[in-house]
């Protein structure tokens, strides 16, 4: 596609954007809405505009090449991704559920589920290409050193045992008789067949009738077969179900379009290195050329005001800025009278309001009166769109670009842009030298009164300041950060993730969700919820140090669920959308490595060490639940799995938001573990289910494509994804990969896969039964989030309110 449909894309999500600042930011305040229903509905329907704006801008900033605009769109894409987290946790906090069903919403704005899929930006990895190929070959280079690279094993005999080889010469013997015996009955057929022939020669005339109309039914079955095929076919296209065949081939248009788009992405590295050289070189020229007569223009003017306003001024934080802000000396002398009193009356105000209030406190306990329902809480992003938003309007909306068809920089914009900055510059240096200027004329004026000198620019008085938070003993620090990555790789704490997308989660949307709440029925998750939520909350905060910094702070995630739902798969696919390290701390791995408390001290410092300065970082914990066992099992014990219970939490405390350090811990046992402790570490605990039948029908079909198999009408996928109702993906994949082997692939021209052959590998594994899916649902609904659901849903949320408020004074009151 060209650049102006592009800048359409980029022109249309600032329509939409605009329509929604108009709708946050009202002219009179809305007031709180009682029904939680209609207030859901009101967050849901802004969650899912911001969505359509954020797949937009997304796919603006990967292909527009003009360095300025992606700037602009940069600021806006990140601003949008942080609002859309603001209201997914919003909408967490009303409906007291990490999945959400919007089917009404979607249905009125007359969108289909894909138009509501979280996009993950491009330029998470992208942009960092160079460090995360230096991280790999870094990583390889490690595990070569180790030997651990995986290599094509080598084909050595082995010897048989006893059972072995009697089993092989048994196979070869009866395959041996079984090969005699198809010959011997080979041979006896084709007799037969001569006798029969034999007679039909002494039939005549009669025998040639019955011949031919033999033929003719054969052939006319076949041609009627051929036809009512044929007409199946086009009525299912006609139909929509099915795509024409033109259509299954690669379009040569979607090849040629492909093609523009990475040429566009390397056009903009081309227009980015230009860029950077325009700025060095303006910056340059402009210092040269405009720097002295700003230096002299501003001297004039201190000099003026020193005559006219006298100290005033540069006693001021920010030395000379006021005298740049075109007022005459009156007016200043004003305001800074206008300032002191302000500053006086201030602190007048605060005393009264503390003697108010601990009067307040004494009486009626502070009750305040605020007109009761649900309001939008703050956001930290809101700003940020209304300021990149006001930068397109004001620059880029009405910019006619005509004359730069190959959408490079604008040299203008960047010569307003460094001028300022430039004029900062200089103005902190004549600043200096002015202060200088000013105590010389203040001694020359001294001397000639015949006084004291008193000493020039008055020292500021060290600001006060609290007792200083001790910081962290850093155990490394006669360490580098490489000494210290090789050591967590040989170790085998630091490990390579998986190339697998978030994308290669496959699952369907969930399309009942909305009817079943309605009906009082908590429906399960589909695997197309678990994907949004895992690329909410674990790649998006990860991908985007903005986000992270200002979105609400989420810094551990559990994932439980049956084994083979693919928890393991989310954990590796997060590291890989986001260039993330991986860190392994399993109680299994941690076995018998750094011994001792002082052993699990460093280990912890130097894990969350590398993990910070590397970041973006994942520490995975497998198999969570047995750090937090209420009772260590016998064989376990050697383990030592409860080794992290005391010290986690700490580190957990220490984690800010600008590291970008996410804690994913893993578990299908999650009753074994202490639920209070569990809940402590982690804040987000999303459960994942077996699959549902729209999920498995589409893994059915991906899953056969994808190991080499074709998906015809001989293959009733409709019928396999129903009888495989309890097994899990890792299941599925299972099955495909014993049936479709390299000789079953060969062997599909003759013989197409029929639902019949997936049945007999499918009986030999244990499904995930009803009983342990409604075992996992009972155990989350004893967690907080479960708790404040089953309140919510039985109404009793707000008798529950009330008494919290002042539950503690009561208490406190009794006790006295």
């Amino acid at each position: 596609m060209s650049h102006s449909t592009y800048n359409k894309l980029w022109a249309n999500a600032q329509v939409e954007l605009n329509s929604l600042l108009a709708q946050e930011f009202p002219v009179q305040p809305p007031r709180p809405e009682k029904d939680r229903v209609v207030f859901f509905q009101r967050l849901a329907t802004l969650y899912v505009r911001y969505v359509q704006i954020f797949r937009q801008l997304e796919e603006a900033y990967d292909q527009v090449v003009h360095p300025q605009k992606r700037r602009v769109i940069r600021e806006v894409l990140d601003g949008v991704m942080g609002r859309v987290l603001e209201l997914k946790n919003e909408m967490v906090e009303k409906e007291f559920s990490e999945y959400h069903y919007m089917d009404d919403v979607i249905q009125d704005l007359k969108l289909t589920p894909e138009d509501i899929e979280i996009p993950i930006p491009r330029y998470f990895l992208s942009e960092r290409s160079k460090v995360l190929q230096e991280r790999g070959n870094m990583l390889s280079n490690i595990l070569n050193l180790m030997a651990v690279v995986e290599r094509p094993k080598p084909v050595g005999v082995r010897a048989l045992n006893l059972e072995e080889a009697i089993k092989i010469i048994q196979v070869s013997e009866r395959a041996r008789q079984g090969r005699l015996r198809a010959k011997f009955m080979r041979e006896i057929q084709r007799d037969e067949e001569r006798q029969r022939r034999a007679k039909d020669r002494d039939l005549g005339a009669a025998a040639i009738g019955t011949a031919v109309v033999r033929i003719q039914k054969v052939w006319k079955g076949y041609v009627q077969r051929k036809k009512t095929k044929r007409e199946r076919e086009e009525e299912m296209i006609f139909l929509g179900m099915a795509m024409e065949p033109r259509h299954i081939q690669p379009c040569p248009a979607t090849t040629a379009a492909q093609a523009n788009e990475a040429h566009r992405r390397g056009k903009q590295e081309e227009h980015e290195e230009d860029y950077q050289k325009s700025i060095v070189a303006i910056t340059d020229k402009l210092r040269e050329v405009e720097g002295p007569d700003m230096r002299e223009t501003m001297k004039d003017q201190i000099r003026q005001w020193f005559i006219e306003c006298h100290m005033q001024l540069m006693e001021e934080d920010g030395g000379s800025t006021l005298i740049f802000a075109e007022k005459t000396p009156q007016q200043l002398m004003e305001e800074l009278a206008a300032k002191d009193e302000e500053d006086t009356n201030k602190k007048l105000k605060g005393k009264e309001e503390n003697k108010d209030k601990g009067k307040k406190d004494k009486g009626k306990g502070g009750d305040e009166e605020e007109e009761p329902g649900l309001k939008m809480l703050p956001s930290a992003f809101l700003g940020e769109l209304e300021v990149g938003h006001k930068t397109f309007g004001e620059v880029w909306q009405n910019r006619t670009e005509s004359k730069n068809f190959s959408q490079r920089h604008e040299a203008e914009l960047i010569k307003e842009e460094k001028r300022k900055e430039i004029e900062v510059e200089i103005r902190l240096q004549v600043d200096e030298l002015m202060r200088q200027e000013l105590a010389n004329w203040k001694l020359a004026v001294d001397k000639d009164k015949g006084g004291k000198a008193k000493g020039g620019a008055k020292k500021k008085k060290g600001s006060k300041s609290g007792k200083k938070k001790k910081k962290d003993k850093d155990l490394t620090a006669d360490r580098n950060i490489e000494s210290l990555y090789q050591e967590l790789v040989e170790q085998g704490l630091l490990k390579q993730a998986d190339n697998v997308k978030l994308q290669d989660y496959l699952g369907d949307y969930s399309y009942l969700g909305t009817t079943l709440r309605q009906t009082d029925i908590e429906p399960m998750p589909s695997l197309s919820d678990v994907r949004q939520v895992i690329a909410l909350y674990a790649v998006l905060p990860l991908g985007s140090q903005v986000v992270h910094e200002k979105a609400p702070l989420v810094k551990a995630i559990l994932l439980a669920g049956p084994a083979g739902v693919g928890k393991k798969m989310l954990v590796h696919a997060i590291c890989q959308e986001t260039g993330a390290n991986l860190f392994d701390l399993s109680p299994q791995n941690l076995a018998g490595k750094y011994p001792g408390k002082s052993g699990l001290t460093m280990m912890l410092h130097m894990v969350f060490k590398v993990a910070r300065l590397m970041q973006p970082s994942v520490v995975w914990i497998g198999d969570t639940e047995k750090m937090f066992y209420k009772k260590v099992p016998k064989e376990e014990k050697e383990l030592d799995p409860k080794r992290l219970k005391k010290d986690l939490p700490k580190i957990l405390k220490s984690i800010k938001g600008e590291d970008r350090v996410l804690v994913v811990g893993t578990t299908q046992d999650p009753f074994n573990a202490d639920l209070k402790s569990l809940c402590k570490v982690y804040s987000k605990i999303i459960l994942i289910p077996r699959p549902d039948y729209a999920s498995r029908y589409v893994m059915w079909r991906q899953l056969i494509k994808k190991n080499g198999g074709q998906v015809t009408a001989a293959l009733d996928l409709s019928s396999l994804a129903k009888i495989s109702d309890g097994y899990t993906q890792g299941h599925m994949v299972q099955v495909v990969c014993s049936i479709l082997t390299e000789r079953r692939v060969q062997q599909l021209a003759k013989r197409p896969l029929s639902a019949a052959e997936f049945v007999a590998p499918l009986a030999k594994i244990d499904p995930v039964f009803q009983d342990e899916e409604e075992a996992l649902k009972n155990w989350y609904a004893k967690t907080p989030l479960g708790k404040k659901r089953a309140k919510a849903a039985s109404g009793k949320e707000g008798e529950e309110e009330a008494p919290t408020k002042g539950g503690k004074d009561a208490k406190k009151k009794g006790k006295k």
